[in-house]
């Protein structure tokens, strides 16, 4: 017969009567060392974010407050709230209407812009976070007297059709020709994987941007 002072719950038995913490609960489920080991790893950066103070913090809002971005090679002076996202401070507040907001959540990266030559979807991003930083959208691309080689491209080879897509599209594949000048289909590929095309003009996307490859580097 079982001892009424020695309960056979492992979580009793670990803690007797004086209740039961969240690792006893967890290593009562059946949670593995490695998960426990997670939990309180989780928590202690929690406590140490909690308790951890930094005087270079400036609370802003709730109302617009002014910030400067620097977009295209210029300084923009604009007064936003701090909730505003990059796409939206681009479109609503410096007209550069070239950004689309589609799914506004990150999954289509149709507001793909550059934050220090890396692509990043606008939509995900608070404007305020690009501070200090060189923003590039779309219309940076071009020059007033000539489009980039890969726009150019686009054109020739169709590779837009309903066009909300577009400007995501070539700002993730001018990346990739930033970085890598020599790229493969695959590497088009790789470089598109979060950018989604309604249409389904994927293989123009690739013909175009192998295309304005070898005619950048021909230039």
């Amino acid at each position: 017969m079982s001892d009424p002072t020695k309960p056979n719950d492992p979580l009793l038995r670990e803690h007797g009567r004086k209740g039961i913490t969240r690792r006893g609960f967890l290593k009562g489920a059946g949670l593995t060392a490695a998960g426990t080991a997670l939990l309180e790893g989780v928590q202690a950066f929690n406590s140490e974010a909690a308790t951890s103070t930094n005087s270079e913090v400036t609370e802003l809002g709730p109302g617009p407050v002014p910030v400067r971005l620097h977009v295209n090679g210029k300084e923009h002076a604009v007064s936003i709230e701090p909730r505003t996202t990059l796409a939206e401070a681009l479109r609503i507040h410096l007209g550069m209407t070239g950004t689309k907001i589609i799914c506004d959540r990150g999954a289509c990266s149709g507001c793909t812009v550059w934050l220090d030559k890396v692509p990043v979807n606008s939509c995900m991003m608070l404007a305020v976070d690009a501070i200090g930083h060189e923003v590039t959208t779309i219309e940076g691309l071009s020059t007033e007297s000539e489009p980039h080689p890969l726009q150019a491209a686009f054109v020739k080879h169709d590779a837009m059709q309903c066009g909300f897509c577009t400007p995501g599209m070539v700002m993730s594949c001018a990346a990739l020709l930033e970085k890598n000048p020599h790229p493969s289909e695959h590497d088009v590929r790789h470089a598109i994987a979060g950018n989604l095309c309604r249409c389904g003009t994927y293989p123009r996307v690739f013909s175009a941007t192998l295309e304005a490859a070898g005619n950048m580097r021909r230039a």
